[in-house]
């Protein structure tokens, strides 16, 4: 555990915090004293594995299931978990769909609205409804999205194009409510081995043999563990360590981006 588990930190909602890096950034908030809601969208028993790992730190955790293509599940969630921790003080953002790899030219147009309407418009749903809520503990917002956004990787526009979005969503939180006391700032994530990667390889839309080209893709020829991504979040989290930083990226990627 981190030195700071002792410390109460306040309550932190990860979206997607079912998900194979959104567990452990539960894990790891918990571990520096945070207190866990986490959304799932189809998987409870996942979720309460999450929950679990919370608890097990000695921390509060609530598991809720979340359709961000729902207008009014955002609104919901955010009064459940206030009135089941009494404030809200950073919102994460973990979530996303499995994103096929296709190039661009072979992209439905429909599909490409489907990630968008899922990831883009959903990130905005719930950061939309949480401002109040971060207004009243001048919390913030940390955002997963793609490092590769900085450095194209090809046939990858399905997760590039819909976290660009985020990442601007981002950039506009930061400029229009830090005068509300809120930081925004976003965690860039490149070849890591959980999440995505894992569900890409498991329905054989990459193999060994791609894996081992975009780690040697990376100056640190390897990839990343979802543990580099928590404690990125972790720092963005936490007002005593990043209390002064906001509309900043962190490219969590071993130097893809470079």
């Amino acid at each position: 555990m981190s030195p700071d588990t002792d410390a109460d930190k306040g309550t932190a909602l990860v979206i997607g915090g079912s998900g194979g890096i959104g567990a452990v950034i539960c894990d790891v908030l918990a571990g520096h004293g945070w207190g866990i809601a986490l959304t799932y969208h189809s998987n409870a028993a996942r979720a309460e594995q999450a929950a679990d790992a919370v608890r097990h730190r000695g921390r509060r955790a609530l598991a809720c299931a979340l359709n961000l293509e729902s207008p009014e599940a955002a609104p919901a969630l955010i009064a459940r978990v206030e009135a089941e921790f009494g404030r809200l003080d950073t919102l994460v953002y973990a979530a996303g769909p499995l994103v096929e790899l296709v190039h661009l030219s072979r992209t439905d147009p429909a599909q490409m609205e489907r990630h968008l309407m899922q990831d883009t418009l959903g990130f905005f749903r719930v950061v939309h409804a949480a401002l109040p809520a971060l207004r009243r503990t001048q919390g913030s917002v940390v955002a997963c999205h793609s490092a590769a956004q900085y450095r194209y990787a090809p046939a990858d526009g399905l997760s590039i194009v819909p976290k660009a979005g985020v990442s601007a969503i981002v950039a506009g939180i930061a400029k229009e409510e830090g005068r509300f006391g809120i930081r925004a700032n976003g965690v860039g994530i490149g070849l890591i081995e959980a999440g995505q990667m894992e569900a890409l390889t498991a329905s054989g839309n990459i193999d060994a043999t791609y894996l081992e080209a975009a780690a040697r893709a990376t100056p640190l020829r390897r990839a990343g563990k979802p543990e580099d991504i928590a404690e990125a979040v972790a720092f963005f989290a936490d007002p005593a360590r990043a209390g002064f930083v906001t509309g900043q990226n962190i490219s969590v990627d071993g130097g893809y981006s470079v």
